[in-house]
């Protein structure tokens, strides 16, 4: 942190706090004592009012006030659980700053709408999956592509399809020019410009291994909008399937992607999917076991067969 950022890290530090001593500002930032009150004479020499109370520590003159910006409780509260979320769900860097961000917008917030606000968060609870080594390899992956987004410059990485190619083989490297990041339903997506297709294409986080950042740039295209395009939709095949009432609230919490509608049946649910291949659904439908009935296509009814056999002789 360099001086500046520090003298206003200072001043924020001492409105969300009072009285802090030199000790405890040197432990928060990092540095020495000495550097604190260096800090302290610099700012009292630009005009922000600091006053020292020996044995106690530095404090504002009351009602002094940086920056001229109020929140309502509602607005407090929608800025800092957005912390929260920025912390569990972007990578190392981002969560640091949305930790120093959160210690800013306390620090301005006036005693009442700061308790208040303090209270009704408590209300509130994200909770993010264990830390587990996928979820902190997938962060470390952000950055990389956040940074290269930022500079122009490609990626590569190898990744590995869910569903295999017409010639079996699920596997690929793919290099391509990063347009932005996507959070699609609790899963991080790039999207880019793909070198092997040649088209726009999106890639998993968590499908993607040895990914690097290549010295190649690219120039994002002039009529791109990350938050204004759309895929094109190439989903073309309905699947229908019966559920029986005694997994129906599982079926229907599952919040499945391609799920088209849901209707309401004396025998449970009718829901339709919308797929690019029926094989797509062929895990979940093993999933929810026997109390759901695949009604078309012929298809995936045939392969779902052909997977329980298989799971038949190995038991």
């Amino acid at each position: 942190m360099n001086k500046t950022d520090r003298l206003l890290a200072i001043v924020l530090e001492l409105q969300r706090n009072k009285v802090l001593r030199a000790e405890d500002l040197a432990a928060i930032f990092e540095t020495s004592v000495r550097t604190i009150y260096r800090d302290i004479q610099a700012l009292s020499e630009a005009g922000v009012s600091v006053i020292g109370a020996p044995g106690q520590g530095y404090s504002l003159i009351e009602g002094y006030f940086l920056p001229p910006v109020s929140f309502t409780v509602e607005e407090a509260v929608t800025l800092l659980i957005g912390t929260d979320f920025i912390e569990q769900w972007f990578d190392a860097h981002y969560g640091s700053k949305s930790r120093t961000s959160r210690r800013k917008i306390e620090a301005i917030l006036p005693e009442s709408v700061r308790s208040e606000a303090t209270r009704i968060r408590k209300s509130f609870r994200l909770i993010a999956t264990a830390e587990d080594a996928a979820r902190i390899q997938e962060k470390a992956y952000i950055e990389v592509i956040r940074r290269a987004i930022s500079e122009e410059k490609k990626i590569s990485f190898h990744y590995s399809k869910r569903i295999a190619e017409a010639d079996g083989n699920r596997q690929s490297v793919r290099t391509v020019a990063p347009y932005g990041l996507v959070l699609l339903n609790g899963a991080w997506v790039v999207t880019g410009w793909c070198e092997l297709r040649q088209d726009i294409r999106h890639f998993r986080l968590s499908r993607m291994t040895e990914l690097i950042d290549l010295e190649a740039r690219f120039e994002l295209p002039a009529d791109f909008q990350l938050d204004e395009y759309q895929p094109p939709d190439d989903r073309h095949v309905l699947v229908r399937i019966q559920v029986q009432p005694d997994i129906a609230d599982k079926v229907r919490e599952s919040n499945h992607f391609y799920t088209e509608t849901i209707e309401e049946h004396p025998e449970g649910l009718l829901i339709t999917f919308r797929v690019r291949q029926p094989e797509e659904l062929l895990q979940s439908v093993l999933g929810w076991g026997s109390g759901v009935v695949v009604l078309e296509p012929e298809s995936l009814r045939h392969r779902v067969r052909n997977e329980l056999e298989n799971m038949l002789k190995r038991y």
